[in-house]
């Protein structure tokens, strides 16, 4: 019996590439660089021997501060406040939290500049969103420095900047050429809704105006005067509720209006089929603003030809006033609804047409087959076959009801007046009261938070709803 013996060899030292480049002495914590790229951006990665992602990073670092120095003044000698000497992003975060602390006012020499509360406003969200998205490159470098850091500490293998930025661009190219409009959209869309949102908490009205004046936080002040005060109070809730049943209205006319003439339209009885669809979308070719118009001349009730035909056919014994009668508002109500029906028809047509198009032969015919009439075919075939595919359309009619501003507005103006509303007639919606609030009366605190209302009301209806309809569920 032989025994072999076996003598164990000390492992190779490793290879200097293995190790990684950069490596300032072993088990260097991944802490290090990503404190490093939190305190200098692109520190980090210079530490871990990445000189391209280090000057990448760095540009952006260089940009913030050169920024701020460069619309600062910095250099002036005096004690520094951030009213006089700071640059873009700290005298916009000044103002945004003070709105400013010296008004115009006159002296000897004429009147002094004084802060415009609601410029110092604008600038400071400007500023904040400028700082939120440069903060998305600042985390980034972060922990890119760290993560790198610790795959060098498990002994990957190393990566260079060149390639990093190649898997990038291959990786995450959908996002990188989304990001320009993602910069857009924060610059366009959600400034001025993060402005409006902003100045419901301020005093900002016609009795407080900038520059002359300055704009205070007053907090949750304005919703208690909505909430709390009756006059207000009542003028809301009665306007939101002719808001609820006009936005229902007015959208179940036009469904069910398009609906019936375009089940009438795909029926083989009906001759030339093409032309009473031409005919029968020119109210929607038309603009709504126009037609708007054509019928406010038309019911007018000092001049108009509708009143004088009731009195010719000897139907009214007298001229019919109907968008300023205040006794009878429910008659501007109703024409407010058969103009919106006018308008709105030929949309639901053209889009139920072109459902009943792609609805197969054979399940009509397998329902005659079994003894199904007319409407029992359009109860349990054309309606749910319908409704299935406009649903999120009818959806998004009922939110362009809710806040349709034309059709009320240059019809009725929100006539006739009524006595109980402050600054609202009997047709105003929400939306054309907001409108009256700001540029007519110039209440735009209590406006900012009517449109906080409008959107809190109009987004949990229409989230809601789209939930349910069975085409948001399958996408």
């Amino acid at each position: 019996m032989t025994t072999t013996e076996t003598t164990e060899l000390p492992a190779p030292a490793p290879d200097r590439a293995t190790r990684g480049p950069g490596r300032a002495g072993p088990g260097l914590p991944a802490s290090v660089p990503g404190i490093a790229s939190g305190l200098v951006w692109g520190a980090g990665q210079l530490i871990n021997r990445q000189a391209g992602k280090a000057a990448f990073f760095f540009a952006f670092f260089a940009a913030l501060i050169g920024w701020e120095i460069a619309t600062g003044n910095y250099y002036a000698g005096m004690q520094f406040t951030p009213r006089l000497n700071g640059g873009f992003f700290v005298r916009g975060l000044w103002g945004l939290s003070t709105l400013g602390t010296q008004p115009r006012e006159m002296t000897l020499t004429g009147l002094t500049e004084g802060d415009n509360s609601i410029v110092l406003m604008a600038n400071g969200l400007i500023s904040l969103l400028t700082l939120a998205l440069l903060a998305v490159v600042w985390i980034w470098s972060i922990r890119d420095a760290a993560r790198y850091r610790a795959d060098l500490n498990t002994g990957r293998r190393p990566e260079t900047s060149r390639g990093y930025f190649s898997r990038l661009w291959e990786g995450a190219f959908a996002y990188i050429v989304l990001s320009p409009g993602l910069i857009l959209i924060v610059f366009m869309s959600v400034l001025p809704v993060l402005f409006g949102i902003l100045v419901a908490f301020t005093d900002y009205n016609r009795d407080n105006l900038p520059p002359k004046n300055l704009v205070h936080w007053v907090g949750f002040e304005n919703f208690a005067t909505i909430f709390a005060v009756p006059s207000w109070t009542a003028t809301f809730t009665g306007i939101l509720g002719w808001t609820l049943v006009w936005a229902v209205l007015a959208t179940v006319t036009t469904y069910a209006a398009g609906l019936l003439l375009a089940v009438v339209l795909a029926s083989r009885r009906v001759r030339f089929p093409r032309v009473w669809r031409s005919v029968f979308l020119l109210p929607w070719a038309v603009p709504a603003i126009v037609s708007a118009l054509v019928f406010r001349s038309m019911f007018n009730g000092q001049f108009g030809p509708v009143s004088q035909w009731l009195v010719d056919m000897g139907i009214t014994d007298e001229r019919v006033y109907w968008f300023t009668d205040p006794s009878h508002p429910s008659l501007a109500r109703a024409v407010a609804l058969l103009v919106n029906l006018w308008l709105g028809f030929p949309f639901f047509m053209a889009l139920v047409g072109g459902v009943l198009a792609n609805i197969p032969d054979s399940y009509y015919e397998a329902a005659r087959i079994d003894g199904a009439g007319p409407l029992q075919q359009f109860r349990h075939i054309t309606v749910p076959i319908v409704q299935r595919t406009v649903a999120p359309l009818i959806v998004l009619s009922f939110v362009s009801n809710f806040n349709n501003f034309g059709v009320i507005y240059f019809l009725t103006e929100g006539g006739p007046d009524n006595v109980e509303y402050r600054f609202a007639g009997s047709t105003d919606l929400l939306v054309t009261w907001l409108f009256k609030l700001t540029l007519d009366n110039r209440l735009y605190n209590i406006g900012a938070v009517m449109s906080l209302v409008i959107f809190v009301i109009v987004g949990a209806i229409s989230v809601v709803n789209l939930n349910r309809t069975k085409a948001i569920r399958e996408l």
